[in-house]
């Protein structure tokens, strides 16, 4: 969803951004969640407007809202019109994500119209790349995307 939230946030304030760095970022990803419900989980929502998603990083479940996919479906990104984003975009994505396809990455990168658009694999890398060398590598991604912006 962060990922997702700052190309929204880039797209309404373009003279306030000047750089953007996503790990495992998925615009769009309420489009997937609801590919993605059971039968059981659509009724829920029906019925009740919600579900419980099991988490793989937590005990609790996440509360999955029909408010939340409606809404979603009012902010899609990845449709035929380009991500007009003004900076330049830095992606970092594990290899052994779970959560979110590899093929997001490219694709978004593919979509967003500025030309200075880097993805980055990170080998071993999961959804939340939390790892030490991941947590290095994504600062170092920060780093020289803040002295780029600065020159």
């Amino acid at each position: 969803m962060g990922g997702w939230i700052m190309l929204l946030l880039a797209l309404r304030h373009p003279t306030r951004v000047a750089g953007l760095v996503g790990a495992a970022a998925a615009p769009d990803f309420v489009l997937r969640w609801w590919e993605g419900c059971t039968v059981e989980q659509r009724a829920a929502l029906e019925s009740t407007g919600f579900f419980m998603r099991p988490s793989r990083y937590s005990e609790e479940p996440y509360l999955v809202t029909m408010h939340l996919l409606k809404e979603g479906h009012r902010h899609l990104l990845m449709g035929d019109i380009p991500i007009g984003v003004a900076c330049p975009v830095r992606l970092l994505h594990g290899l052994r994500d779970p959560d979110v396809p590899l093929q997001v990455a490219v694709a978004l990168a593919e979509h967003i119209a500025h030309d200075d658009v880097e993805v980055t694999l990170v080998k071993g890398g999961d959804h939340r790349l939390s790892r030490p060398q991941d947590l290095s590598r994504l600062l170092a991604v920060v780093d020289a995307l803040c002295a780029g912006v600065a020159e």
